[in-house]
């Protein structure tokens, strides 16, 4: 069901230092702390015991696109884990937002007022263990990719009827995949700023330390630390 690293585990491992080294790199290029710079690993697809050796390392932040995917493989480890921050990085189905409240503790893809409306219908059950909601952006205006457009953003922040169920902690966006990263970078910082929101999670595996010059707090990063999915 799930796909094996290219990489050892020994290998694993030493890519996931090496990524943090880069990390700290570049947070040090722009004056940055690496330490407000949060590493997402990106684990979709891969296998639990692929994952052990970096929970085992004490590495807590960890990154899944489907909520049925989450549920077969994290709620145990979860349980066994219980310091454990999972963030939901992929399309969150209206269907789904009861259940990815109950396993994800970040939810990075807010991408329209519809999604939201659900959530606020079961944010307040007991179940959820959901404390951050970052809105995700389409700034390439792609018709291919969910988001809101940056003309819409306004909007759902400044409805009154979420202000009493939910804070927008963050903005989350990724880039038009062949141009230069960095215009939409720049301005996902821009737009975070204006609005007052505190955290930016941009930047994966190809472009994660141009995302920290431009002030990402959250980096997603898979293939540099697994390789390729077989």
């Amino acid at each position: 069901m799930y796909s094996k690293s290219t990489f050892s585990h020994d290998e694993i491992i030493q890519n996931f230092y090496s990524v943090k080294e880069r990390i700290k790199v570049a947070a040090q290029s722009v004056g940055r702390d690496m330490n407000e710079i949060n590493l997402i690993v990106v684990t979709k697809t891969f296998d639990s015991s692929e994952i052990l050796p970096l929970i085992t390392l004490g590495h807590r932040d960890f990154g899944e696109n489907r909520v049925q995917e989450a549920e077969h493989k994290w709620v145990d480890l979860k349980k066994s884990n219980d310091e454990i921050n999972l963030h939901l990085i992929g399309h969150l189905q209206t269907n789904k937002v009861k259940k990815a409240l109950e396993i994800f503790n970040t939810i990075h893809t807010l991408d329209s007022q519809k999604i939201v409306t659900e959530l606020t219908k079961h944010i307040n059950e007991p179940s959820v263990v959901t404390k951050e909601f970052f809105i995700e952006l389409n700034l390439g205006d792609e018709p291919q990719k969910y988001g809101l457009a940056q003309d819409e953003i306004s909007d759902l922040i400044q409805q009154k009827r979420y202000f009493d169920k939910i804070d927008f902690n963050g903005l989350m966006c990724i880039p038009p995949y062949e141009e230069e990263p960095s215009p939409y970078f720049a301005l996902l910082k821009k737009i975070a700023d204006k609005f007052q929101i505190k955290y930016l999670s941009m930047g994966m595996s190809s472009d994660f330390e141009k995302a920290i010059q431009f002030g990402a707090t959250h980096v997603r990063v898979g293939s540099e630390i697994f390789g390729s999915r077989s």
